[in-house]
């Protein structure tokens, strides 16, 4: 089971955080990676690491998420090279802080166009090409703040943002299940990346989380790795439309 080897697997937001843990996930089973993001440098930094790891085969993509333009040429690029894309994982993201009486224009704009709507374009393009051959996994990347509000950090446009992605991902599992294409969404709880570990490593929030989270803890290195591979495979053939937290028990209680 969970064999990888054989498919194409795009991952953005594979510089840096969430996105390389869950691409060597992948590459682990075999897969090969289709790696974007808009730090080329640092995709050609970890492209080693993802074939030691066992990945067939790693095409970096320069790639803002954000642009139109960028998302279709990776697109393009990826069909050229090995003529379908059988695993998309939409896991790029950024956010700007800040409660819904202060929050600016460009805060929500920068943090909506980021982490919302990044997801419909890559899902737009990618998927075209899995409807091509008949096949697909998708997987997006939300967020336990896109199931429920929190009382510590106030980040509105955040909150809205994946709770948006959670319903996309739904809507998309519905459309798309004629063409052999399943969609499913992570809600990760609290792991730290470059975004969160400023925030986490305070006493005042570790505080936070072990009043809060049921488990008592942040979320480990590793510890996404098979909701991904589950997700992603071939045996998950008939789960679709699912929302997974995988947050300690967070929004449990």
């Amino acid at each position: 089971m969970f064999n990888f080897k054989g498919k194409v697997a795009v991952v953005s937001g594979a510089s840096s955080g969430l996105g390389q843990q869950m691409a060597l996930a992948l590459a682990r089973q075999g897969a090969t990676l289709v790696i974007l993001a808009r730090r080329m440098e640092r995709l050609e930094e970890f492209r080693p690491k993802l074939i030691e790891a066992g990945a067939a085969e790693v095409l970096p993509i320069k790639c803002d998420v954000t642009s139109t333009s960028d998302i279709e040429a990776a697109a393009k690029a990826c069909d050229d090279k090995f003529g379908r894309c059988d695993i998309l994982l939409n896991c790029a993201g950024s956010s700007k802080d800040n409660g819904v009486l202060e929050m600016s224009d460009e805060e929500w704009d920068f943090t909506i166009a980021t982490d919302e709507t990044s997801v419909f374009k890559m899902t737009r393009a990618f998927g075209k090409l899995m409807k091509k051959n008949n096949y697909g996994r998708i997987i997006n990347i939300a967020s336990m703040y896109g199931l429920v509000g929190n009382t510590e950090i106030p980040t509105i446009a955040y909150h809205t943002s994946k709770g948006a992605v959670v319903n996309f991902t739904r809507a998309v599992a519905a459309e798309l299940a004629t063409y052999g294409i399943t969609c499913n969404a992570i809600c990760p709880g609290y792991f730290y990346t470059e975004l969160t570990t400023e925030v986490l490593d305070t006493d005042k929030f570790q505080d936070f989380a072990k009043a809060h989270v049921p488990m008592k803890r942040y979320g480990k290195v590793g510890e996404l790795d098979a909701a991904i591979v589950f997700l992603a495979s071939e045996e998950a053939s008939y789960v679709t439309g699912v929302i997974l937290p995988v947050d300690g028990g967070y929004t449990a209680v």
